[in-house]
């Protein structure tokens, strides 16, 4: 069974760190991020993976090499033009042929057991088994509608948090008692999904598509067996700056840490750095405040200076800055 990794994405809601590199190559925990959407793939079994690259592709390359040092062997699919989750499936159809193959995000760190996805897609002769998660936060992410079968009837929007918490605290202050049920949190899809090769059949040929927009609601409407595989594991999902800071966080707190930080990095005496992600050769100097920041590689803040709620990166290496400030040689970005 073949893997394939979406990795090709500009990383829009990652930038400013996605400036220099794409969205899959951001370090996670002092490692390229993309490298463990191949180590879960290859711990399942599944070790010839084709990733697809467009925004910055060397940073890829970089990462990965040809897998080897990871347990797997790496292709890759360079697309001049972005081609949508399913059109960049499309580019390389006559590789997936064969067999059932595994897609994952290049964006996600997960313990989701695939194992049991890959039995379940083949039990039921699926065209496409979808993991799916409860979106207890209601963060916007679509929801994924599966009726008694188990199968994904349709992708209808996103949650109304704010309407849900209000619904949520009317309830609790009308019916307190053990009797009341929460609402039922969305299902939401994570990235991972096991494909037949019939997918092709609904994939168009040469274009730009995406697959839950284009390919599942035309198989879905066609009968096709697109199936859910709901899962209560782990799973971090790393598109916004807000959810790449809390995931590094949270990771950091199970070692008792506060600040994760890469090679080479300096913290000189009297400076505060809290809850924060240093990338390599970062130095905050005496006088300095860091709280809830994620800095970029090599950023220097000088004495006396606050981060944070933000994001922080060497002035020259942004080419047009799209929001936030400069200060001294940084461009600083809101969380």
């Amino acid at each position: 069974m073949k893997g394939f990794i979406l990795a090709g994405g500009f990383g829009t809601r990652l930038w400013p760190l996605t400036e220099d590199r794409t969205k899959a190559a951001i370090p996670f925990l002092g490692r390229p991020l993309i490298n463990y959407a191949v180590e879960y793939l290859a711990s399942h079994g599944v070790r010839d993976i084709i990733v697809n690259l467009h925004h910055k592709p060397d940073s890829i390359r970089l990462a990965l090499g040809d897998g080897s040092e990871l347990g797997a062997n790496i292709s890759y699919s360079f697309e001049e033009q972005i081609l949508g989750t399913s059109g960049a499936l499309d580019r390389v159809r006559d590789s997936l042929l064969d067999d059932d193959f595994v897609v994952v995000n290049g964006k996600i760190v997960t313990d989701i057991d695939l194992g049991k996805a890959i039995a379940d897609h083949r039990k039921q002769n699926a065209m496409a088994t979808l993991v799916l998660r409860e979106n207890t936060a209601r963060e916007h992410f679509s929801i994924v509608e599966v009726d008694d079968r188990g199968w994904i009837t349709s992708f209808a929007g996103f949650p109304d948090a704010e309407a849900s918490q209000a619904a949520t605290a009317d309830a609790a202050a009308e019916l307190r008692s053990v009797t009341a049920k929460p609402e039922p949190a969305p299902l939401m899809f994570t990235g991972i999904q096991v494909l037949s090769s019939r997918i092709f059949d609904y994939i168009p040929r040469d274009r730009f598509s995406h697959s839950t927009i284009h390919v599942y609601p035309q198989a879905i409407e066609a009968g096709e067996p697109v199936i859910a595989h709901v899962s209560a594991a782990d799973w971090y999902e790393m598109s916004t700056l807000a959810r790449y800071l809390e995931a590094s966080l949270r990771f950091a707190r199970k070692k008792g840490q506060s600040v994760i930080e890469g090679e080479g990095c300096a913290i000189e005496n009297g400076a505060s750095v809290e809850d924060a992600v240093l990338w390599d050769d970062v130095k905050v100097e005496s006088g300095a405040r860091i709280n809830r920041a994620v800095l970029g590689e090599g950023v220097q803040i000088r004495t006396g200076r606050l981060i944070e709620q933000a994001v922080v990166v060497r002035r020259d290496i942004v080419r047009e800055i799209e929001r936030g400030e400069i200060l001294d040689d940084n461009v600083v970005v809101p969380i």
